[in-house]
């Protein structure tokens, strides 16, 4: 039996600050370190050449979360297409758990030795990466992050699936307008630790201190770690603890869908609103079945394809990573952000009005 007193780690989460994503500090100093003046972040050596060729013969590592998470293989499978069209060469290697961060050291640290071009990460842990990523480059090997960012000074660039901000604040209000702006909610959310996760959360928190959600009540934050039967069991702890629960936001691909299997089998289907970041593919059979009305995402294919894309970029020498640098990928032209962050866009809202349109 699943024991809510073990779970209840979410309740006393602080107060995450906005885009602070450095929680854990950084051991070690490289060649590398020095921040530019304008971004705070460690640019690579030398002054970004927009009309530089692109190179060919790259190899690119993807290090995912979690190599074996539907959501992961959608995205890298993005990175490999572009690589591909780009004349590269791409390999994956990755932890099978989600909270596995000492794998995923291991892991950069095998792609520095094996000499790829660059590497494409998404982080776990906000610092616990930074040694091995800061050993990288200096060895000259390009960083990306994509989905889950890292320090700053630990990457050359960051690819972010949407605006943190927006993110977070949209899961809110959709879930709002689903429950009239009343009521008790929780968030299901991945690992503790997910830098991702913890941000969006600081903004759903922040989203909800507007007047306008004066009757909603955040009452709990669950923690599945991206496990489809620890979500599944997080969401019925929920649901026993919490009696007048009106709704659930879980920003995580498998929490969503953990929760909505559980919510479609229960005297809690459409009673309880769930929302928050999933797959068209995983969730088509619950927003068609009025388990749940509407969610949102990034498509993740895209999210990979344009962290190989930024990744041949800096290894070309078309970019640095630097605030204010623009480059082209496939047919759309970025502008890098403070610190190195590049926005893939606003997230899709997916309903039963559209959701057939989409297939990943």
């Amino acid at each position: 039996m699943h024991k809510p007193s073990l779970r209840r780690t979410g309740v006393a989460l602080a107060a995450v600050t906005s885009l602070a994503l450095a929680a854990t500090a950084c051991g070690g100093t490289t060649k590398k370190d020095v921040a530019n003046e304008s971004g705070g972040k460690a640019a690579a050596a030398g002054t970004a050449d927009p009309d530089a060729a692109t190179k060919k013969g790259l190899t690119v590592g993807f290090l995912p979360k979690q190599v074996n998470n539907p959501y992961f293989t959608t995205a890298d499978k993005g990175g490999e297409k572009a690589l591909a069209e780009l004349g590269s060469s791409y390999k994956e290697v990755g932890p099978s758990s989600a909270t596995d961060t000492s794998g995923q050291v291991s892991y950069v640290n095998t792609l520095t030795q094996q000499q790829v071009d660059a590497m494409a990460v998404s982080a776990q842990d906000p610092g616990a990466l930074c040694t091995a990523l800061k050993q990288a480059m200096s060895n000259g090997v390009k960083v990306v992050t994509y989905d889950s960012d890292t320090k700053p000074d630990c990457r050359d660039a960051f690819v972010s699936q949407a605006s943190a901000e927006d993110l977070g604040r949209t899961e809110v209000q959709l879930l709002a307008g689903q429950i009239g702006y009343k009521g008790e909610i929780a968030i299901l959310s991945a690992a503790q630790t997910a830098t991702n996760q913890n941000t969006w959360i600081g903004y759903m928190k922040d989203e909800l201190k507007d007047p306008k959600y004066k009757d909603m009540k955040l009452v709990e934050i669950a923690y599945g770690n991206d496990d489809a039967q620890q979500s599944f069991q997080q969401t019925q702890g929920l649901l026993q603890e919490h009696p007048d629960l009106k709704g659930i936001i879980s920003p995580t691909t498998v929490g969503i869908k953990a929760a909505a299997q559980y919510l479609s089998g229960s005297k809690y289907k459409g009673k309880v609103k769930l929302t928050g970041l999933g797959t068209p593919n995983d969730m088509r059979k619950y927003v068609k079945n009025g388990t749940v009305e509407a969610f949102e995402l990034w498509d993740p294919a895209k999210l990979g394809d344009l962290a190989a894309r930024t990744a041949v970029a800096l290894a070309s020498g078309q970019i640095t990573g630097k605030e204010g640098e623009t480059f082209k990928a496939g047919s759309t032209s970025y502008t890098i952000g403070k610190d190195g962050v590049i926005s893939l866009g606003k997230p899709t809202v997916f309903d039963a009005r559209n959701i057939d349109r989409f297939d990943f």
